[in-house]
């Protein structure tokens, strides 16, 4: 499946609009591929789920349409976090050569082979971003992914279902082995669905993702496709409890209400606000001013068993916060240094589930803000542009995926759900604030500084 996947996106790029192309390719190939397989070759990072769909929608874009990409943002701020994410491994590599010793081990330090593994690996993370600021960076591209993901969660359904029933095996009779712990698919005295992802989280965020996408939808439906669409979006939502998890059941229970009842404008400023708070919130834990207590005893409301969990991984957060803060800028660098091992064996004593926490510890502050930042960036220009009450180029279709996007960054709290699919929402909503902002200065559309014909004169500074 990894090797025929690009001659799939090569039929879709010449069958498809280049939106879509460019959807399905990425999002088929996270759906459908098989997890934890992956081609291993010297230097390169590993050929995988994430990445052959990625390198393919690059070269269709290139030599199958022959169309140019830009990869750089319009922003100062866009281009300085772009940089700082591709090349500060380096910096981690520098600064972490030294060996790791214990009393019957050791961890090796890192080469400057691994600097230059890490920056490709960086930079075919970032090629969804940079594709769908070309193609989806409009209020429609923004409808072609959410209609995506609607269609995907209709799809994904099928398999979802029989899993529930019958306890995940759709990984195992399609690809013979199974991707995780089946333990942990155990709950509520069923299972939750894990289909082709590497745990039923993703599959429960995923799912998510879908049904917030059919709100969307739903809300301004025309009078003759308003039953079709309350259908799919009360199917959906049954979806999303079969997957059983907590996190996501609380995310829609408060964004549904915003995304029925809210003006574009105001999701908008909370998309803003939500990027916010995931951006300081390290600087909150290690300040000690994030409740804690008070959200394990909400945990506590749902199951004893969820806030044992929760407890939990706080409590390795803890540890890897304060081991993190030890080599704050660049962090330990990979091979597992960034957790803490025992003196004597040498064996990893943490978990870490957060991409938050796993990220400023592998690559410290300077990998966490290019990461968090670039994801971020566009939630901050949208809100900028609601602040500034530019209605005029404020959408449903945008607002909607702007609130996806901020509970995806929500969701990288307690987990590593940074997705292809992730990247490609940063793309297409940084591409239509900067759509947005020309249209506010009066600049042709995609022209980066040339005034449009019809825009009043005006000094621009």
């Amino acid at each position: 499946m990894l090797v025929l996947w690009p001659f799939v996106g090569w039929q879709l790029w010449t069958r498809l609009d280049h939106g879509r192309a460019l959807l399905w390719t990425v999002l088929g190939g996270y759906l459908l591929l098989p997890p934890l397989t992956a081609f291993n070759f010297p230097v390169i990072p590993d050929l995988d789920k994430v990445s052959i769909p990625n390198l393919t929608a690059l070269f269709c874009a290139m030599y199958v349409l022959g169309d140019r990409i830009s990869f750089l943002p319009d922003s100062k701020a866009g281009k300085l976090l772009l940089g700082i994410y591709v090349f500060s491994p380096f910096a981690t590599v520098l600064t972490n050569s030294e060996p790791l010793f214990f009393q019957q081990g050791m961890i090796q330090g890192m080469r400057i082979y691994d600097s230059a593994a890490a920056v490709i690996n960086q930079a075919i993370v970032l090629l969804p971003f940079f594709l769908a600021r070309r193609y989806l960076g409009t209020p429609e591209g923004c409808r072609i992914a959410l209609l995506g993901l609607v269609v995907g969660g209709l799809a994904y359904s099928i398999p979802m279902m029989i899993e529930a029933r019958f306890s995940p095996q759709i990984n195992v009779w399609v690809y013979g082995f199974f991707q995780h712990d089946f333990f942990q698919t155990i709950r509520f005295g069923g299972y939750r669905p894990v289909v082709f992802l590497q745990h039923g989280l993703w599959v429960a965020f995923f799912t998510l993702t879908c049904f917030l996408a059919a709100v969307v939808f739903a809300r301004d439906a025309a009078p003759d496709a308003r039953p079709r669409a309350v259908l799919i979006l009360v199917y959906l939502a049954a979806m999303l409890v079969l997957c059983k998890s907590a996190g996501p059941a609380v995310y829609a229970a408060g964004l549904v209400p915003l995304l029925v009842f809210a003006s574009w404008r105001v999701q908008l400023l909370v998309a803003a606000g939500l990027a916010c708070i995931v951006l300081i919130y390290p600087l909150l834990r290690g300040a000690n001013l994030v409740p804690l207590e008070a959200i394990l005893h909400f945990a506590e409301g749902f199951s004893t068993d969820r806030a044992y969990s929760l407890q939990f991984r706080i409590e390795n957060e803890e540890m890897l916060l304060a081991h993190a803060n030890v080599k704050p800028w660049f962090g330990w660098g990979g091979y597992g240094r960034n957790f803490l091992h025992n003196p004597v064996t040498g064996e990893m004593m943490n978990i870490a589930d957060g991409a938050w926490i796993i990220t400023l510890g592998i690559y410290g502050w300077f990998g966490f803000i290019a990461e968090f930042g670039l994801t971020a960036l566009p939630l901050l220009a949208l809100g900028r542009e609601a602040f500034l009450n530019n209605a005029a180029v404020l959408n449903r279709f945008t607002a909607g995926l702007a609130l996806i996007l901020a509970a995806n960054m929500l969701d990288l709290l307690p987990n590593a759900t940074h997705i292809p699919f992730t990247w490609l929402m940063v793309g297409a909503l940084l591409g239509d604030a900067e759509r947005m902002a020309r249209v506010r200065l009066g600049l042709a559309p995609g022209s980066g500084g040339t005034m449009h014909p019809l825009a009043p004169k005006r000094t621009v500074i």
